[in-house]
């Protein structure tokens, strides 16, 4: 295996904390982690080692790519979930015998295994938004192992190393590349906002024009969109955000619709999560759905990409969805790929 940068140890919990440089070494590693994948390679760089992964919500990507991942890589993992185990929650959130201090946990898995991972947002944490980002952050303060974002309710960054190493392999070199994260509807309003949060971060990372494109009502948590604005006029390339789906799809050569909700809607802003009004919002905006009339209006080498699951029907149209120029299966696969680099770096 290359040399590459060392980020033994380190935690990997939000884009906004990681260099080019830093998510570059990532991507290396992680397409040469593929090439062998491919080539029958076996790449036992965590052999005997453990990662816990702890759920507080649903998964089909996340959790089988991550229990993949480190099983290709010689170690083996732990699904966990609130329900198996004495629930880990912040003082001030425990309730006798049904939840264990999150710095207990913490420090009781640092003894047994190599990293980390959680999931946390929503209902888990009443939709408080930031609460699940905290709470990640409160299990890296007390843990001696590397923690791991497995998406919360403001950056997902394993998500954006898949989703950088398919824009590579389908569009190229990314600088300069036109990249359109775009707002899509749907009739659940229950979603993060972390996908869109990391993607435009990622795509400013590498130089990349993006486009920030929703309805007025579902703006991106301002600092993330200061710090957009920064790494954009760092690395050369732009950032703008239109309210109008179609114009921001001419030339494109990457969109990616999906849905996340209104923040003015949920706490802290609001004292409780106001979803009904959310809805209201988001069934004013039906027309923003990716379908193939919008995708004759970026480039014909362009490409339609989404995290999973999409709602067909609403977000993106089946035509779309399983048409010539989705990506979304690739984009699946590299989460496996992705992840991978991410604790082999972080956990040898």
């Amino acid at each position: 295996m290359v040399e590459t940068l060392s980020l033994k140890g380190r935690d990997y919990i939000s884009d906004m904390e990681f260099s080019r440089h830093e998510i570059e070494t990532i991507l290396d590693l992680a397409f040469e982690l593929k090439r062998q994948y491919a080539s029958g390679i076996p790449h036992e760089v965590l052999k005997g080692k453990t990662f816990f992964m702890l759920f507080y919500n649903k998964s089909l990507r996340t959790r089988n790519s991550f229990e993949a991942g480190i099983y290709q890589l010689g170690g083996n993992g732990h699904y966990l979930t609130p329900d198996a185990v004495y629930k880990p929650a912040a003082a001030g959130d425990e309730e006798a015998f049904i939840t264990e201090r999150i710095s207990d946990v913490a420090r009781v898995l640092s003894r047994m295994g190599h990293g980390i991972g959680i999931r946390i947002f929503g209902d888990p944490v009443g939709w408080i938004y930031g609460k699940g980002n905290a709470y990640i952050r409160e299990f890296a303060k007390w843990a001696e192992i590397p923690v791991i974002n497995m998406e919360d309710d403001m950056f997902h960054p394993c998500q954006l190393v898949a989703d950088l190493m398919t824009m590579k392999e389908f569009v190229g070199d990314l600088p300069g590349k036109k990249f359109v994260m775009s707002w899509a509807y749907s009739p659940s309003v229950k979603k993060p906002m972390a996908v869109p949060q990391s993607a435009v971060i990622g795509g400013t990372l590498l130089g990349m024009n993006i486009v920030l494109a929703h309805p007025k009502g579902f703006e991106l948590d301002p600092n993330v969109i200061t710090r957009a604005k920064e790494l954009s006029k760092l690395y050369g390339g732009s950032f703008e955000i239109s309210n109008n789906m179609e114009e921001a799809f001419e030339g494109a050569d990457i969109v990616y619709p999906k849905a996340w909700p209104s923040l003015e809607n949920l706490p802290p802003i609001t004292s409780a999560p106001q979803h009904d009004k959310t809805k209201k919002l988001a069934d004013e905006n039906r027309h923003w759905i990716c379908d193939a009339k919008k995708m004759k209006l970026i480039k014909k080498t362009g490409i339609y990409m989404h995290c999973l699951p999409c709602d067909r029907g609403f977000e993106v149209t089946d035509e779309v969805a399983d048409g010539p120029q989705s990506v979304i299966f690739h984009e699946a696969e590299n989460r496996l790929h992705g992840q991978k680099a991410v604790m082999a770096l972080l956990m040898r």
